[in-house]
């Protein structure tokens, strides 16, 4: 299994995240806050990264920059409430070349660990929903594309 990121201000979304994720056999870190959350890939890098954008101090949109900087072809899965609020800046990072995924909060345990299987290559059921794969990059949860 494959060794996660969740980057995320909210204590309660991190420990959620953790339980899915743990639960199906992955190793995970969580960081409180973007400056966090880069140290710990520094320190070991991971697999995937789940992101928060809207954030104290460093947003999800410079802790993504700082990411792609360091680790072009790190997968970020963006997860928010806010992403609308973000839009023009997701943008402009995506028109940079910078890859990344985005879905609406709240998740639930299922759809992380869906999300996570997509990414990492693991087996969940027998599908993966659209969305949740490499291949489809830029789609938000209700379907809509990014750009």
């Amino acid at each position: 299994m494959g060794r996660v990121l969740v980057i995320d201000d909210d204590a309660g979304v991190r420990e959620s995240f953790r339980a899915a994720l743990e639960a199906a056999g992955h190793a995970v870190e969580a960081a409180e806050s973007g400056a966090a959350g880069i140290e710990s890939a520094r320190a070991t890098r991971p697999d995937l990264v789940f992101l928060d954008l809207k954030m104290p101090g460093m947003s999800g949109v410079e802790t993504l920059a700082a990411l792609h900087a360091s680790w072009p072809g790190m997968p970020v899965y963006i997860v928010t409430a806010f992403y609308g609020d973000y839009l023009a800046p997701l943008r402009d990072l995506e028109s940079r070349g910078v890859d990344f995924n985005l879905a609406r909060k709240p998740l639930t345990v299922r759809e992380i660990q869906m999300i996570a299987a997509g990414r990492l290559g693991d087996k969940i059921g027998d599908e993966v929903p659209a969305g949740c794969g490499t291949k489809e990059p830029h789609v938000s949860r209700n379907g809509s594309a990014l750009s």
